[in-house]
């Protein structure tokens, strides 16, 4: 067992030998950013002060050589072999509520494009579930492996949960949604788990970033703004290839009719003119960047591919974006 000592809010944890610096600190309620928790996204990235720890694989965009040199670490994957003070960003309490792990059955499922199904998750009656909007889900297989998805649907919305997943090329997890679970299957998840979630408490207006199934996410936090009646600035914007993939579009065509803080961009990146699109064209966190020349007072939620969340923060903090004003949650496929 191992002391963690956080020494820019005093905060202290233990590790046990089987734990990652980051599984300890959410056993301890002690909320550090994270996303993806294995090694691929770098939300979790801190400074080791003193103390070593040595690290499970890892990709390298996420932690650079020079930077572990410097004393970087991912805490999702930093394992301690003596007691640590690091220094990290921490966040605001998420409400008291800390991860479980429950069983789901398949409720329902449903193919929207050739590739996104949206699957909902019926919860055991006898279980309350919180989330805040945003967060996301991991489902635990058999194998010990694990596959996470972003909850699509806002957290007064109970007893269930909506996926939206997105078939990938030689997924393993991926191709049994759509090729193999039938409705009724009994599977177990942990929830609810990550940083990215609406701060209600801020009055900024809010531009979203979605790209793919990031729209899941977003359309958790907007629905749960929607039935708050909040008056705060949205505006959406959509990043998609091509038309079809821009599912659920008349629901959010529908959200700007009845709310009129809402706006709607979508945005494809690739398609012709015989495709009979009308609206924008290009790459989604350049239309945010040919809109707004100043962005110093905005909020930004960016969710989708990893280079889009990268890009977009790079680019929108040289447009005057706070750092402290970018949230994001990059979809990263875990290690075969």
């Amino acid at each position: 067992m191992h002391r963690v000592l956080i020494e820019n809010s005093g905060h202290t944890f233990d590790v046990r030998p089987s734990q990652t610096v980051l599984e300890a600190a959410i056993q301890a309620g002690i909320n550090l950013p994270y996303g993806c928790r294995n090694g691929a996204c770098g939300a979790c990235k801190g400074k080791i002060l003193t103390g070593k720890v040595v690290h499970d694989d890892y990709q390298g965009n996420a932690l650079s050589d020079a930077e572990l040199a410097t004393g970087m670490a991912l805490f999702c994957c930093a394992r301690p072999l003596e007691d640590l003070v690091i220094e990290c960003r921490q966040i605001e309490a998420i409400q008291g509520i800390k991860p479980r792990i429950l069983p789901v059955r398949i409720q329902s499922k449903e193919q929207l494009t050739d590739d996104v199904m949206v699957l909902q998750l019926q919860l055991p009656a006898t279980e309350s579930f919180s989330f805040m909007a945003g967060q996301y889900i991991e489902f635990l297989l058999k194998d010990g492996r694990r596959r996470a998805f972003s909850i699509a649907n806002a957290p007064h919305e109970s007893g269930f949960i909506e996926l939206h997943i997105r078939l990938i090329e030689g997924g393993h997890f991926t191709a049994q949604v759509f090729n193999e679970l039938p409705v009724k299957t009994i599977l177990r998840i942990e929830a609810p788990l990550g940083s990215f979630y609406l701060r209600e408490q801020s009055d900024k207006p809010i531009i979203m970033v979605a790209g793919g199934t990031g729209f899941a996410p977003v359309k958790g936090m907007i629905e749960h703004m929607i039935f708050n009646q909040s008056q705060r600035p949205v505006m959406l914007y959509r990043g998609v290839r091509h038309v079809n993939d821009l599912y659920m579009d008349a629901l959010c065509q529908r959200w700007t009719q009845f709310m009129p803080n809402i706006q709607y961009i979508p945005v494809i990146s690739n398609g012709s003119d015989q495709d009979g699109w009308q609206g924008r064209r290009g790459l989604v966190h350049q239309a945010v960047l040919d809109d707004y020349a100043d962005l110093s007072g905005f909020e930004v939620y960016a969710c989708g591919a990893p280079g889009m969340v990268d890009t977009a923060k790079e680019t929108f903090t040289k447009q005057g974006l706070p750092d402290e004003a970018f949230y994001s949650d990059a979809f990263t496929f875990a290690p075969q």
